[in-house]
């Protein structure tokens, strides 16, 4: 292969394309193309503005590949932050559950971190459906489709030790705003949150009490200036929630307690 479809070559399609990460994802490229040909068409989507995990079909996060299809929400780095507290905070052998899993990626680490986890996932949107079922199920985990608690098997009520729910946060005025690869490429459901971006929040502390056992944790992803309106529909649940931050990570996360 000429250096042309070598690393530089690839490296300078992609920075002439507004990649700020063009080196990186060179070699993800690179490492996954069968091809020149395959490599060709995969810089060619990669330009043209699809997310690079689309292109690739799969997406590094905390150590695992997890597949990602087309459509389908690509899990952030920073989201590996709040299942990092996740895993601190689920016993071995504990029953977890992935609200608005996508991916499936967050339950797919509880699965290969936690002792004996039970892994429990779901989602409304099909497309992720099908893909999480392809990095949960192997693990050990089961996923369902539908809106939030109401496809989890009734069993699981007062028994969740863990629940993780990366609800949607952004603003509805707010979309517009968000990078192409987002707005264009991920399913509006998985991003809108409503006019205020606590929608969604609301209705899963609504219903997390009768979900977790006495002293499980909801944990949710949100923005710094909605920490503290987050913080109040918590405790208007009946939850003792707390914020953890991270500069690192670019990150804010409120992790919640059943009394």
């Amino acid at each position: 292969m000429s250096d042309a479809g070598g690393v530089t070559g690839v490296v300078e399609r992609l920075r002439a394309a507004g990649c700020v990460f063009a080196e990186e994802e060179a070699e993800m490229l690179l490492s996954t193309a069968a091809g020149p040909d395959e490599l060709d068409l995969m810089v060619e989507r990669r330009a043209s503005g699809l997310p690079l995990e689309h292109v690739v079909g799969w997406a590094s996060f905390a150590g695992l590949r997890i597949e990602v299809d087309g459509g389908v929400f690509v899990p952030r780095r920073r989201t590996e932050f709040l299942v990092g507290h996740a895993v601190d905070l689920a016993r071995p052998g504990a029953v977890c559950v992935d609200l608005c899993c996508g991916s499936g990626a967050a339950g797919a680490v509880l699965l290969a971190e936690v002792e004996g986890a039970e892994v429990h996932a779901s989602d409304i949107e099909p497309a992720a459906v099908r893909c999480a079922r392809r990095n949960v199920e192997p693990r050990g985990g089961r996923v369902y489709e539908g809106d939030l608690f109401a496809p989890l098997p009734r069993e699981l009520r007062g028994r969740v030790g863990v629940l993780v729910a990366n609800v949607p946060y952004v603003p509805t005025e707010e979309i517009g705003l968000l990078p192409p690869e987002a707005r264009d490429h991920e399913p509006l459901v998985t991003l809108d949150g409503g006019a205020d971006g606590l929608d969604v929040l609301r209705r899963v502390a609504g219903e997390a009490p009768e979900w977790l056992a006495p002293g499980g944790h909801l944990l949710v992803e949100t923005s710094e200036r909605q920490a503290d309106s987050a913080l109040a529909v918590m405790s208007a649940a009946g939850l003792t929630p707390r914020v953890v931050t991270s500069e690192e990570w670019w990150a804010t996360i409120v992790v919640a307690t059943r009394p």
